[in-house]
């Protein structure tokens, strides 16, 4: 959660920022962003450049078609009428239940749109569901919600086979949006993933940006500050292309494992990224150690289970901090069969814990791994 824009940004930002922009304890703040029903809230356009871009400015990797952004000239759904007003939580929410792709028309200026309830993925609504905010749109949970979630082994989002952990579809893409103030630590079931919680068929992140998500600060098994993925088809990748996570002291996103991402048996590729300023709160590791909580691992990612990848392409691990292991990447194949790829990118000054058999990166001494004309100090 955010507590506070920083003080380097305010000059840029002005009061309109500030009331969205709020730390969870404020009352005043969270009266001023209104629920679900109520309309969006205007974003300074100043405001907006002050904070991080999308992506890491510096990554050049080639981006492959299935991790690009997804075509949405000819959208199925659009959120709004024209006006800030008419983006309200409510239509986001029955636009994301029927699916297809979703689009936003709320104005020329940048606004933020808070939701009450998650807005929720039903897996026989459409295939593929796409969610293009075009750069002027930030999600958020105000604090106390989690802001989408996917799940095809959930009964209440509609069973659609008999394999519901390895099935191709809802392939969900999320891109060209902000998600910000996402808070998961009320979930007792589907724990972690404070912004997107996804499981089954397939996910994909483009051109985003995650600013101070939550989740469950203490425990061995939960994480995904900002995102928490299970069971992609086919074992297949989640993509992360040119987003960020965190990006200045402040907006960093946090959890009990894996501050920015968190996943068991899952593999990820990321593609021209940026996670900095993410935190791993708990303590002890997994399994926790006598007399602790447990977790504290994986400052910005947090990638355990079995027979999985781990790739990055152009992408900045940076200034992210944990109490256990793996200041920058916890990568822990159980069967020790997987693969960690560092190409282009730079893993630094990652803070805290302990067992880093890369510096900034845990896992196990026979891991299989390369880097490629990278920086890992």
């Amino acid at each position: 959660m955010l507590k506070s824009i920083p003080a380097a940004l305010l000059p840029a930002i002005g009061v309109c920022v500030c009331a969205v922009y709020a730390s969870k304890a404020s009352d005043a703040a969270a009266a001023d962003v209104g629920d679900s029903s109520a309309a969006s809230v205007p974003l300074d356009a100043a405001a907006l450049s002050a904070l991080p871009p999308a992506g890491n400015p510096d990554g050049t990797c080639a981006v492959p078609s299935e991790a690009a952004a997804a075509d949405t000239s000819r959208p199925d759904r659009v959120v709004g009428n024209g006006t800030p007003e008419s983006c309200t939580g409510d239509a986001f929410i029955e636009a994301v239940a029927q699916g297809g792709v979703i689009t936003f028309d709320c104005g020329p200026e940048p606004v933020v749109i808070t939701l009450d309830r998650s807005a929720k993925v039903f897996n026989d609504a459409s295939d593929d569901v796409v969610i293009d905010g075009g750069g002027l749109v930030t999600l958020s949970g105000g604090g106390t919600t989690r802001i989408l979630y996917m799940n095809t082994c959930d009964p209440e989002q509609h069973w659609t086979t008999p394999h519901c952990d390895n099935q191709a579809t809802p392939r969900l893409t999320v891109q060209n949006l902000t998600f910000l103030d996402g808070d998961a630590s009320n979930e007792t079931v589907y724990t972690g993933g404070g912004a997107i919680w996804a499981r089954g068929g397939r996910l994909r992140v483009v051109s985003s940006r995650f600013f101070g998500n939550t989740c469950t600060p203490l425990g061995p098994d939960v994480g995904g500050g900002a995102i928490r993925a299970f069971s992609q088809f086919q074992g297949l990748p989640v993509y992360v292309t040119g987003s960020t996570f965190g990006g200045a002291e402040g907006l960093g996103n946090a959890c009990a494992n894996g501050g920015g991402i968190s996943s068991i048996g899952v593999s990820w590729t990321l593609y021209n990224s940026a996670f900095s300023h993410n935190r791993a709160l708990g303590s002890g590791g997994n399994p926790a150690q006598e007399g602790t909580p447990g977790g504290g691992s994986g400052g910005a990612i947090y990638n355990d289970g079995e027979s999985m990848q781990l790739s990055l392409c152009g992408t900045r691990i940076e200034h992210n901090r944990v109490n256990a292991f793996g200041s920058g990447i916890f990568f822990v194949n159980n069967d020790h069969v997987g693969f960690l790829r560092i190409e282009d990118s730079v893993i630094a000054g990652n803070t805290g814990g302990g067992w880093n058999v890369l510096p900034g990166v845990s896992m196990h001494e026979d891991t299989d791994w390369v880097t490629l004309r990278s920086a890992l100090e």
